[in-house]
Formats: structure tokens, sequence, C-alpha cells
């Protein structure tokens, strides 16, 4: 598998040019009055996901070398090698395989294809592991004793579950409420530890290696309190999601789940990270949350370039921060149920391709992730879309929008979806103002992504749809998504800083550390 970083390909160099003619002042009103098929010939379907991608700032001509970037730079060939279980995270020597962990059983048939069969034991394990976690998911889902669910982690480990529970509330079994840990800050566990009880209450400790010191600190506690207000058998209200089975049981966890190196967190929603999700919306919801998602990775796999929606969103975002030099990209979904999904999205995207430095080592010459921020919609009317619409930074905006409510008040699905249409509708059209205060400058790009439903299905496939998207970029950019040594730094230095802040010890400290630190001791 050889890749090309996209600045070094001769469609870089078409796209400069293409961006110095038309890039700058590309209208996007005179775009739609010129052509009266541009929502058709910019709007494409994958599984679960209708995408409109009308309203950004391209045309036929810059499409179409984007696609050839993407060919030029080995896209195609990269991703090919993700799917075939190659080592492809180059830093840590892993396959990248969170895709296998939403593979269906039946694909080791004689029809499978070729890279499907060469990692058999791998998806053998991988459903294996699924049956006793839904084996273990539909017992606690079956036990009234059971009230609250505790889920403690981190990272990965808390905003994919949680972001999912939240989303899919709808499907939620009543009679179970469910609550997320992540912050070492005191404060949060505590607060959920004044509306549960001990023995009736299941704790899920989220940690791969079982040391992860947030997590770890707050799983203490919560044992602490469980045994100090009376809760009797660790092992039948403690299991843990790692694989570090030995420290589990010392711990008095008897049950584990555990997943493998190819997993990265902000990707292991789909793995026994995701048993607070099983629990919540049975094993059967949750058997259809992969199965959306495995529709969306065959997609990508297999879709054609022009009409593969994870690359296309995946260009226009090399198309935005490299060419406009846009820094950022605002997720609007205009369902309360999303409320979680920027954050989750925040650390995908940043995460993965938060990165200064390509595959190889070798410094970057341009900027890489974006800024990832959004609330739901219509919330994030009253806050900062002044800011999107007259601000002088021009923001991509990305609307999740769901056509079928679950919710039957009347009226206000209608006055969301009209407020969504309009709120694209005004970045784009803008209004004159002569005397400026009410002046909106328009033509500020977006793209919008319909669901028919918000379902188990429709949400893996939206998830699926994103990490596959970064992929993309990352690719291009020639980076690698699946590292992330960035968050390494500041644990590292917590470690002594917390020793100092007990034995204040300001030795070999900067001014302003060692200044806080006296404050904060005094």
């Amino acid at each position: 598998m050889k890749t090309t970083r996209c600045d070094r390909t001769p469609a870089w160099s078409v796209l400069q040019q293409q961006f110095d003619q038309t890039g700058r002042p590309f209208d996007l009103r005179t775009a739609f009055a010129a052509d009266p098929q541009r929502f058709e010939a910019f709007s494409l379907s994958a599984p679960h996901v209708f995408a409109d991608l009308s309203k950004n700032l391209i045309d036929a001509a810059t499409q179409a070398t984007l696609l050839e970037l993407a060919r030029q730079s080995g896209l195609e060939q990269h991703r090919d090698a993700m799917f075939a279980g190659e080592r492809i995270n180059n830093t840590e020597q892993r396959a990248v395989m969170h895709w296998l962990l939403r593979n269906p059983a039946v694909a080791l048939t004689d029809q499978a294809r070729p890279a499907i069969k060469n990692l058999a034991t791998e998806l053998q394990d991988v459903h294996a592991t699924l049956d006793a976690m839904l084996a273990y998911a539909t017992a606690v889902r079956a036990d009234d004793s059971i009230t609250d669910v505790v889920n403690i982690g981190i990272g990965g480990s808390d905003l994919g579950p949680q972001m999912a529970v939240v989303a899919l509330d709808e499907f939620v079994l009543p009679g179970k409420r469910f609550h997320f840990v992540s912050n070492v800050d005191g404060h949060e566990l505590a607060a959920v530890l004044k509306k549960i009880k001990p023995e009736s209450t299941l704790f899920l400790i989220a940690s791969k290696t079982f040391t992860t010191i947030e997590t770890m600190t707050n799983a203490r506690s919560a044992k602490a309190w469980f045994e100090a207000s009376g809760g009797t058998d660790v092992a039948r209200h403690f299991a843990a999601l790692s694989t570090n089975v030995a420290a589990a049981n010392a711990f008095g966890i008897s049950t584990t789940f555990g997943f493998w190196d190819w997993v990265g967190g902000r990707y292991s929603v789909w793995s026994a990270i995701g048993l607070p999700l099983a629990i919540a919306i049975g094993a059967d919801g949750f058997r259809q949350f992969l199965a959306g998602a495995h529709a969306m990775d065959e997609h990508f796999r297999v879709a054609p370039l022009a009409h593969n929606l994870p690359v296309r969103l995946g260009l226009l975002d090399v198309w935005y921060r490299n060419f406009h030099g846009f820094t950022s990209r605002s997720v609007a979904p205009y369902h309360c149920a999303l409320k979680r999904y920027p954050a989750y999205l925040q650390q995908l995207e940043m995460e993965s391709n938060g990165k200064q430095v390509d595959a190889s080592g070798a410094a970057l010459p341009f900027g890489t992730s974006p800024v990832l921020w959004g609330e739901p919609g219509t919330n994030g009317q009253h806050a900062y879309y002044q800011m999107l619409h007259q601000g002088t930074d021009v923001v991509p905006v990305e609307f999740v929008a769901v056509k079928k409510p679950r919710a039957s008040l009347p009226g206000h699905h209608t006055l969301l979806l009209a407020n969504v249409l309009a709120q694209a509708q005004a970045l784009m059209q803008g209004k004159m103002d002569a005397g400026g205060h009410k002046n909106f400058p328009g033509n500020r790009p977006s793209s919008f992504l319909l669901l028919d439903e918000l379902t188990p299905a429709s949400l893996g496939a939206l998830i699926a749809l994103q990490e596959h998207r970064v992929f993309v970029s990352g690719s291009l950019w020639g980076i690698n998504c699946f590292d992330q040594w960035g968050v390494e730094l500041g644990k590292v230095l917590a470690k002594e800083v917390e020793a100092r802040l007990g034995n204040g010890d300001t030795s070999g400290l900067d001014g302003s550390t060692a200044g806080l630190l006296a404050k904060l001791r005094g």
C-alpha cells in the first residue's frame, strides 16, 4: 500500500489554480441561479443518511479535481488496506479494525471477501465477546432489582456510550436509569452517588488497561462508597470493560469483557465499551446499531468515489481547511436527543486529525483538523448563530435533521424543521442592509444531513459515516489518524504536580506553575 501526501500530487496545484480563479468570488446564490439542477447534482444518499451538499462553495470542476486528488493520494488503496486488516497505525504498529466489530458473523461464508476470510479468527473472537456481552446485558435488563447503571470511564469510554444512550432515549428500557461519570472532579461522582442506592446499582468500570487515572480514582471512590453504604457482593454490582482481567479481579470484579489493541478508544462504542447502550436498548437494538454502521462501512468500502458520502465530506473538509482557510466547523443537530453528538465528534475528529506531522514524522506545511463545536438547534440560534450570520469569520455549518419525530406533541417538529431549513437558507442567501447593522452577507456554506428516523440503525450509520469521513481527510493529509500522543504529556506532568501539591516543593518549576501551586496551597 502506497499513499502520497495530498500537497505532493498534481491535483493539489490544479486545486490551487481553481481556487484562485473561482474560489474566492464563488457565490452560492449565483450558482443556484445558473444551475436549476444544482440540488440534484450535489446531493447523494448513503445507508440511512441523505446529504445535501449543494450549499457548499464548490462547483463541478472543483469537485472533479478533489476526486482526482483522492485518487492520486492513494485514498482507495489506504481504505482497502484498513479493511484488509493491515497495520496502517504505523506509530503503534497496529491494525485498525473497529469496522470488524460490526461485521456480521455470516461474513465467514464461502461468499465472503478474501480479506474477511483472512481475519476469521479475529471475527470469531469479536462475536464470541459480543454474544457474551449481550447475554449479560439481557440478564441485567431482566433483573428488576437493578434500577441504576453507572458507567465510569473517560474519553472514548464515556463519550461514545453516553452519546448513544442519550440519543436513543426513546428506545431505553423503562425502569432503569443510566449515569455517566468521567471527570476526576469529585463533584461529578458525588452528584451521581446522591441519586442511587448500593443494593440497586450496577457499576461498569470502562478502562482498557484498568489503569486510567481518572477512571480508577472514580472507581475506587465508588467502591468505597458502596461498601461504606452497606453494599455487599462487589462481584455482582461491579463489572469491567477492560483487557486487564487480573487487575479487575484484584479490584473484586469477576465479570470482565475485553476488546483488542486494534480498537482505538474513540472508535470503541461498538465493542464491550458499548455495554451501557446494550443494557439500555437491548440485544436486538444493539445489533441494529451495529448493522447500521456495517451498512455504512460497505458503502464506504465499495461505492465509487463520486457517490461515496464519507469521501465527499472528507474532500470538502480538505477544500475548506487548506484552500479557503476555514479553521472550524459548527455541528448543529436539530434533535435534542443528539445533544452529546457535537462533543462526541470533537474527540473523534480533533483527537484523530489534530496532528502537526505526517505519518513519517515530517512537519506538515498546511492545517489539519478544524475545531469542531456546536449545540442542538434551536438552542444554538439564541447563542452563537449571531456570529455565524454576521461575524467576521466564515464557519461552515453541518446541520443534522430527522424527518419523522417520535414525540407526539403537535406542531413542535414542524417548527423545528422550519427552523433548520430557514437557518441554512439564511446563511446562504443573506440580506442586504445599507445601514450595516442588519446586513447579512450570506454566501456562508453549510451541509445538510437528513435521517428518516433516529433509530439504533440510523445512529450507527451516522457515527460510522463520521468515522470514515475523518479517515478520508486524514489519509489525504498523510497523517496517522489512529494514535493520540498529544494527550500524554499533561497526564505525565500531572502525576509530578500532584506530589508537589502535597509537599509544596516548587524547585525547578517555571514561575507561573510555582506561583499557582503556592496559591492553591495557601
